[in-house]
């Protein structure tokens, strides 16, 4: 899949902390699938608690044995009643269900049991979608009312960010929403045209909980 770039895999210590780049999934052609994790902040991985995935406790060790295997059992079961709702909500090919790095890409790798996530570093590519989410709603406690499904987001780059110099800001019409999840913010740097948002999903009680957002390279 040419829209997608290496596997980040992120931790944070809890909802509304920092998210993490701690290691990396890479897949290639000659080399197949290698795990590592991320050499420049090993010593950040210590300092804050991080422990290592629990299947590759070696943070200087390349992995290149069942690294998909492992990371594949965060995928949901295709034969569960409800998996071609999960298959619509986050816009995946269906006939791609059985090639666990794209679903692991496109779909997360999200358990409630841990602070883990997957996010891959995707490229602008002429047919691009995909479904993220929107962060820092537990820091702009926006109205629930604010938004609803289908609505139109703009955004903003703030490279001089202090945090990721990939942030990327969203708003509702002057309204501050948050930001792009990290990694996944890279592709609006590296795209030459504007790309689209909209609201795909919305969680609330008062204010907005969660925002899931449809990212894609033409207007739908």
């Amino acid at each position: 899949m040419k829209a997608l770039g290496p596997i980040h895999l992120i931790c944070r210590d809890g909802k509304g902390s920092r998210r993490v780049p701690i290691g990396i999934i890479r897949k290639n052609a000659t080399e197949g699938i290698r795990f590592n994790y991320n050499k420049q902040i090993i010593d950040d991985i210590t300092q804050h608690s991080f422990i290592p995935y629990e299947a590759f406790p070696d943070l200087k060790k390349t992995y290149d044995q069942n690294v998909l295997d492992v990371f594949g059992q965060r995928l949901m079961r295709s034969e569960r009643n409800d998996v071609q709702d999960f298959y619509k909500f986050w816009h995946l090919d269906s006939s791609l269900k059985d090639d666990k790095y794209y679903m692991l890409a496109m779909t997360q790798g999200l358990l409630p049991t841990d602070n883990y996530e997957f996010l891959v570093d995707f490229n602008p590519v002429k047919d691009l979608v995909f479904i993220s989410e929107v962060t820092g709603l537990s820091h702009s406690k926006v109205s629930g009312d604010a938004l609803k499904q289908g609505d139109r987001l703009r955004y903003e780059l703030e490279p001089g960010n202090p945090f990721d110099k990939y942030a990327v800001k969203f708003y509702k019409d002057d309204l501050f929403l948050g930001y792009m999840k990290t990694i996944h913010n890279r592709v609006f740097y590296k795209t030459k045209y504007p790309l689209h948002v909209s609201v795909h999903g919305i969680e609330k009680n008062g204010i907005l909980n969660r925002v899931f957002i449809k990212v894609s390279s033409h207007q739908s």
